[in-house]
């Protein structure tokens, strides 16, 4: 496996075996993630947890709490699961490598064709308003390059991460105090629950994906990681 398909391979799974084993350990396959959810995930992506410690994690968490004699209500947020994620995410970086338990996947491809890459960067181009003209043509250059980007998906990725961070300080800029406000509320009471089971710098980086989506969102503009093509 090359260094590139092995990225593909963790990235794009990372986001997808989640939300799979999520679903099967709540023995609902139709339950859609929140955006409190998808931000918890992002989160762990970008500490570096491994994917095999969130997968244990949920399903240790799932057993915890179907061996609970009462049952207020279902497990409905991935949060539910914080504590037990981090408890195993630690104890594989306390023995190394994992134990390989799981069996080996095969190399990945891009999950995409390269048209489609094309495509969903000049869309993304397209999506935006006039005051983001500067990353509007940095998308066109992508998409003009996407013949060659298409086998250096990681580089593409990090070029695409950057121009979204300048996106969203541009859209903070513009956001009012009213509507932070309102959406920190929704969050606060979305997390209420699950305070205890995250430390303070866990909670402040769920916080911090929660509140760059919203903004997003809330200013109609595109996510443009890759990952959202799917």
């Amino acid at each position: 496996m090359t260094e590139n398909e092995d990225w593909v391979l963790n990235y794009f799974n990372y986001f997808t075996e989640i939300e799979e084993h999520f679903q099967r350990a709540r023995g609902t396959s139709l339950f859609l993630l929140s955006p409190l959810d998808w931000a918890l995930i992002e989160t762990w992506k970008n500490s570096g947890v491994p994917l095999e410690a969130v997968l244990r994690g949920i399903d240790a968490a799932f057993e915890k709490w179907r061996g609970r004699k009462t049952k207020t209500q279902m497990v409905n947020s991935l949060a539910f699961c914080a504590q037990a994620v981090m408890t195993e995410a630690q104890r594989m970086a306390g023995l190394g490598q994992p134990d390989g338990d799981r069996p080996a996947k095969p190399a990945a491809a891009p999950p995409f064709a390269l048209d489609e890459l094309r495509d969903y960067l000049r869309t993304n181009a397209a999506s935006l308003p006039m005051q983001y003209e500067g990353t509007r043509v940095a998308l066109e250059r992508l998409a003009a390059e996407a013949g060659e980007r298409y086998h250096d998906l990681e580089s593409l990725e990090m070029e695409l991460t950057v121009l979204e961070e300048k996106m969203i300080a541009s859209a903070r800029a513009c956001q009012s105090e009213e509507a932070l406000l309102a959406v920190r509320r929704t969050l606060d009471g979305q997390l209420r629950p699950y305070r205890g089971k995250m430390t303070a710098g866990q909670l402040a980086m769920l916080e911090k994906q929660y509140l760059e989506r919203s903004l997003l969102e809330s200013a109609g503009l595109p996510r443009l990681s890759l990952f959202y093509m799917r």
